[in-house]
């Protein structure tokens, strides 16, 4: 079995900066990602809320990161996590081929997923005209017809600040009722630029290069939707069911954690989109794992072998 003192979970920004961070303190550290390090990151056209660049491919911000963490020494291993099991004061990794890793403390920056509509033409266009996240992507909507999908606290919120951006919003909800608080609901119906779309489903994406338009069913009447941009809020996935042992989580299932990213279970700590916060960015999940790494690295020397 494979001995570690850090054993971070999930290669986006906040796991490499984890791994950079806790390599530097002079702790054995091992990264599993599934995939390919970089996250969420790799998904992303272009960045242009990251300080210290105006505009960056997603791809290209990722292997930066990732150079950097294994210049300075963290191993990376790509695999997929299948459970995080307690034996006593150790925490051991079980992965999908089959290796298990004992670590002292281990680091979850696992993040998640955004739900998705599941329809034609949503994977084509991602990055291309379909996003997930209004903060990243807005500014590069500016003057465009931007449609929302969702109807609760998120899809309104988003839509609220779409409206800086958009020449038009509309926000499409399957019911006739939203459930995000009223008083969100009715600040954005009285914006002039936004039109409700309620008892309407979008049934396909479509465009050239970009996205052009929408096919919608609307009180059951396909229709024609013209938008240059759809934002999808419908939910998200957090990536936490990995733990054998009990842990708390918050009602949609994100990591509780204290300031410093210490979780319920002693020697588990979670950073990034992961853990229940009031935003997620790359800025947040770097922060995240800056001081996730400073405390693994005090958990760890506080340990008794």
């Amino acid at each position: 079995m494979n001995e570690y003192d850090v054993v971070i979970v999930g290669g986006g920004p906040a796991g490499l900066t984890a791994g950079l961070y806790s390599i530097r303190a002079k702790l054995a550290t091992l990264l599993i990602e599934r995939e390919w390090p970089g996250g969420q990151m790799l998904r992303t056209d272009r960045i242009e809320d990251y300080p210290g660049f105006e505009s960056v491919a997603g791809a290209e911000l990722s292997a930066r990161m990732e150079k950097q963490a294994r210049k300075m020494g963290l191993q990376i291993h790509l695999d997929a996590v299948e459970n995080i099991r307690t034996v006593g004061n150790r925490k051991v990794v079980l992965t999908e081929s089959g290796k298990e890793f004992r670590t002292k403390a281990v680091i979850v920056t696992a993040g998640g997923r955004p739900r998705k509509l599941q329809v034609p033409g949503e994977e084509e266009f991602e990055g291309r005209g379909v996003y997930f996240c209004a903060v990243c992507d807005g500014p590069s909507c500016e003057g465009q017809v931007i449609a929302v999908v969702g109807g609760g606290d998120a899809a309104v919120e988003e839509s609220l600040y779409l409206t800086s951006y958009a020449s038009k919003l509309y926000l499409i909800h399957r019911r006739a009722g939203f459930r995000a608080q009223p008083a969100l609901v009715e600040r954005l119906r009285k914006d002039p630029k936004v039109e409700m779309l309620l008892n309407t489903t979008v049934q396909a994406i479509r465009g050239g290069s970009e996205v052009e338009y929408l096919e919608i069913l609307r009180d059951g009447e396909p229709q024609r939707l013209e938008v240059g941009a759809l934002f999808v809020f419908i939910g998200f996935l957090p990536n936490t069911g990995l733990f054998e042992d009990p842990i708390e989580r918050d009602e949609q299932g994100y990591l509780l954690t204290n300031c410093h990213m210490e979780t319920s279970a002693p020697g588990v700590f979670a950073a990034g989109d992961v853990r229940a916060q009031l935003t997620r960015q790359i800025t947040t999940a770097v922060g995240d794992g800056t001081t996730a790494a400073m405390a693994a690295w005090h958990y760890v020397e506080g340990l008794a072998d």
